[in-house]
């Protein structure tokens, strides 16, 4: 059986997102239906779901990238419809976003592209900003001949480290990432399991990770959120999970791949 990393609990359980009855949908295809969620100060979170039922519209709904419908969405307390321009543009400081492909700009080097959010909400001299990036970059586990290099130029694992750089330049208190371990093979999806539960305890963040992984799932999330017709099927740690008596849940944890990845067979 694979070893759990053991993260650290939510702290007091406060709600750091709260999620209540958000409708999204786009032509006449309703995605989200009335969807209802917290996420809890200082807990990794694992959002799951079959293709396409939504979760990473949920997460762009979150972060304003695609309109609701219905429903509020409240992040530190403040309700993101009620915000001024100015007021949002101070909201967005306090997360960072890994997208899964990295969405690294590919004509900016490692070191341009983690000091993107730097430039466009600090004020700070070049010197600055070179030594907060290497450090980024340093923090994720690159090399620091890696803060020149093109995104063409990375491997696949080093892509979603550096867009993980990326994420944490403006120091965020919530990290939202989009599928981290996908397309990477099993033992650099093991290593960035590993970099995120490191992170999550040295800075204290709030992580929401989209993923299908199931070994993500069982080592470093501390809760577990299931998505299924636009609503929460289920929540709870993972032995919550396998408990459930619901059909889409015990065929994705108790299918042959879960199996294996809970025996830690091959």
């Amino acid at each position: 059986m694979l070893e759990r990393l053991h993260p650290a609990p939510a702290q007091n359980r406060e709600v750091i997102i709260s999620v209540r009855g958000v409708e999204v949908g786009f032509g006449e295809k309703t995605i989200l239906k009335g969807l209802d969620l917290d996420v809890y100060r200082g807990e990794i979170l694992g959002f799951v779901g079959a293709s396409g039922q939504g979760k990473s519209v949920l997460t762009r709904a979150i972060l304003g990238l695609v309109p609701k419908r219905a429903g509020t969405i409240e992040v530190l307390g403040e309700n993101l419809d009620n915000l001024s321009p100015s007021e949002r543009r101070l909201m967005e400081r306090h997360w960072g976003v890994l997208f899964q492909q990295g969405a690294l700009f590919s004509a900016l080097t490692v070191k341009q592209n983690v000091q993107v959010p730097m430039r466009e909400h600090l004020n700070l001299s070049d010197r600055l900003l070179d030594e907060l990036a290497m450090l980024k970059i340093e923090m994720v586990g690159l090399k620091p001949d890696a803060a020149d290099k093109l995104p063409s130029e990375l491997s696949g694992g080093m892509i979603k480290r550096a867009a993980l750089a990326r994420a944490l330049a403006l120091d965020p208190d919530i990290v939202f990432l989009d599928e981290p371990t996908s397309g990477l093979d099993p033992i650099g999806a093991g290593e960035f399991d590993e970099l995120i539960a490191t992170l999550q305890r040295t800075l204290g963040l709030t992580v929401f990770m989209v993923t299908h992984d199931l070994d993500s799932l069982y080592t470093v999330c501390d809760r577990i959120a299931a998505l299924g017709d636009g609503k929460i099927l289920a929540e709870g740690p993972i032995e919550a999970m396998l408990a459930s008596d619901h059909p889409w849940l015990r065929s994705y944890f108790h299918g042959k791949r879960a199996r294996s990845v809970m025996t830690g067979g091959v």
